[in-house]
């Protein structure tokens, strides 16, 4: 455990090496690269802009059956945004930190924010001057908190994720 949260080792399991803490159904996602979170915003609005409304129904069942229907779609396209990647660090209420591990992103670590802001940012050095996303040993010197940008509350003072 570190100060950060509870970190999630690496671990050999029946089938193979994986992360405790993550659902052993992620690891079908893996081959699929991780995509930039720019990247989907426009499919998001479109899906969350087709959520089924009560009004647009005769009977209560009805709406029931098309929302269900929706909420399946909306799941699924929200496990997609992090395809590609493992939580490596549980920080509560809903936050992570994850680390791409496939496509362009890999090796770069981000921040799940999407329990209250509905957005995934990377974690930076410089977020004024683009947001490179860290790299895992970078991330392994400052931790989470102190790489988010300067809008989620006040910076941190950086401090190691393990000590080494």
């Amino acid at each position: 455990m570190s100060a950060g949260g509870a970190l999630f080792r690496l671990e050999r399991m029946g089938r193979g090496w994986w992360w405790a803490g993550n659902e052993k159904w992620r690891r079908e996602l893996l081959a699929v690269p991780i995509p930039h979170p720019d990247s989907y915003a426009e499919s998001d609005d479109e899906l969350m802009g087709r959520e089924p409304q009560a009004e647009s129904f005769d009977d209560d069942a009805e709406h029931g059956t098309a929302w269900r229907s929706w909420a399946d779609e909306a799941d699924r396209f929200e496990h997609l945004k992090t395809a590609g990647a493992v939580v490596i660090q549980e920080h509560g209420c809903g936050f992570s930190t994850l680390l791409a591990l496939t496509g362009s992103l890999a090796g770069t670590v981000w921040w799940d924010g999407r329990a209250t802001c509905d957005r995934i940012v990377p974690l930076s050095l410089d977020h004024v001057t683009g947001a490179r996303p860290v790299q895992f040993s970078e991330w392994l010197d400052h931790g989470s908190w102190a790489l988010l940008p300067p809008d989620w509350g006040p910076r941190l003072a950086s401090a190691p994720v393990v000590h080494r």
